[in-house]
Order: structure tokens, then sequence, then C-alpha cells
């Protein structure tokens, strides 16, 4: 077939089928505005519906959005003469190829609906599953994103996190500061829980936290105490760091509780 006479055939396709393009075209770009707009919609309503659980809304969004635009292209596909069972049927077969081939991928999906079914972490948390170490921001369809200590961004697939064992430092309201100290074996062990356990009030616990001070080893010349403390999940670090702080100025203003001479 001669090059005129293909462009031909093509001029003559598009005049006979102009308004169909023009309504196709004008609905992809609606259906993509509308599936972006009800996605940021339904996002906010389940966060504000579901006590601002901000781990189930953003999953829900994506799934609308991607239903839309699903919808969208088998409208596009029927201005164009394409019947819908037509349409299902070559998606359905193209459904099973693209699912094989992306094994991994629709595992991550599935991963992340049993996330948030779940639960072992919301947004907000801080966890570490098996390595995976950071703040939850937003679990996906796909992958989970995380903000490290260090400020950094960190991308996990959810098949990652669901196979992982999590460890969730924000689910529980108090978490003990642990602090281990040496003294001196023969150090009066009263007056050093009742140096200690004076510098261990913090304004991190909340009424009823009460500190304790247990002998931890004993060896032959000195002994190890362990200071525990409950505190505020949520203020675990500030309050580790002066928490040991305190520890260590009590310590040396008690000579590390040298045994008074004889």
């Amino acid at each position: 077939m001669q090059e005129a006479e293909i462009f031909g055939i093509s001029t003559a396709w598009i005049i006979a089928n102009v308004w169909s393009v023009v309504i196709a075209i004008v609905v992809l770009v609606a259906g993509w505005l509308i599936a972006n707009l009800v996605s940021r919609y339904v996002t906010s309503l389940l966060g504000t519906r579901l006590r601002n659980n901000a781990t189930v809304a953003p999953l829900a969004g994506q799934a609308v959005r991607y239903g839309i635009l699903f919808v969208t292209i088998i409208i596009v596909l029927g201005q164009f003469g394409v019947e819908t069972a037509s349409i299902l049927a070559v998606l359905g077969a193209a459904g099973l190829a693209i699912a094989l081939a992306l094994q991994g991928t629709l595992s991550n999906i599935a991963a992340g609906i049993m996330l948030v079914f779940l639960r072992p972490f919301n947004t907000g948390d801080y966890i570490d599953a098996d390595g995976i170490v950071g703040t939850v921001v937003e679990v996906g369809l796909f992958a989970t994103q995380l903000r490290t200590i260090d400020g950094l961004y960190l991308f996990a697939p959810n098949s990652k996190l669901s196979n992982a064992k999590i460890i969730n430092y924000s689910r529980e309201k108090s978490r003990v500061v642990e602090v281990k100290f040496n003294v001196p074996r023969s150090a009066n062990l009263g007056a050093v829980r009742a140096a200690i356990g004076s510098a261990l009030a913090t304004e991190f616990s909340d009424t009823g936290m009460k500190p304790e001070i247990w002998l931890d080893t004993l060896a032959d010349t000195t002994m190890t105490l362990a200071a525990r403390v409950p505190v505020r999940s949520r203020d675990w670090w500030d309050a580790r760091s002066i928490i040991q702080e305190r520890i260590k100025n009590t310590l040396e203003e008690n000579n590390n509780f040298a045994p008074a001479t004889a």
C-alpha cells in the first residue's frame, strides 16, 4: 500500500470519527480530574470519619482513583464502537497475563490490604520491621513510606513488611527507659536507691508511673544496678537522654557512692 493511500485512509478515518475522538479526549481529561478529586475527597472523608485515621484513608483513596480510571478507559473505548463484553474479555485475558508477569506487584497490593486490616502499625508509629526502621508516613497500595530518625525517606514494599517481624515502638501508651550503672559492692544500697530515685523523677511520666531500681548483677568489687523509668512512648528519646544525664550527675555528686571509711 502506497504512502498516499495510507495517508488518505488515516485522514478519512479521522474525519469520520472526529466527534468520537473529541468526546474520547474530553472523557479522558474529565475522568482523570474526577478520579483525582474523588480520591482526595474519599481520603479526607475517611480520615475524618475514622477518628482521623490516616492509615486506611490513603489506601482507599488510591483504590477509588484506579477504579474511576478503569471505568473511564472502558467509556473511551466504547466511543469507537468497541463492545463492553469484548473489552471485558480482552481485559480479563490481559489481566491474567499481567497477573502472572507481575506477581510481586500483586503480592504488594494484597500485603497492603492485609496491613490495613491487621493494623500492626498506624501512620505516625515508629517501627522496626526486620531492619526497616522509621516512622510510618503513609501506607500505600503498593508500598509504605517511612521517615528514618535521620530524616531520610524510606520506600518499603508492602510484601516485605507483611512478612517481617514488626516491633512497634509507639503502639503502647508507655515505654520503659532502662539505665544500668555500677557502684562499689560495699556501697550503701539504700543510700544509692534514695539518691538515684530522686533523680528519676521526670516530667515525661504520667501519674501512677513509678520508677524502679533493681540490683542487676553482683561482682567481686562492684554491683550493677538497673534504673527503670516508665515514660510516655512519644517522649522516650528525650526522656532517655535526660535520665541518663541526671544519673551521671548524681553519681558524680556522690563520688560514685564510694563506701564510707570505718
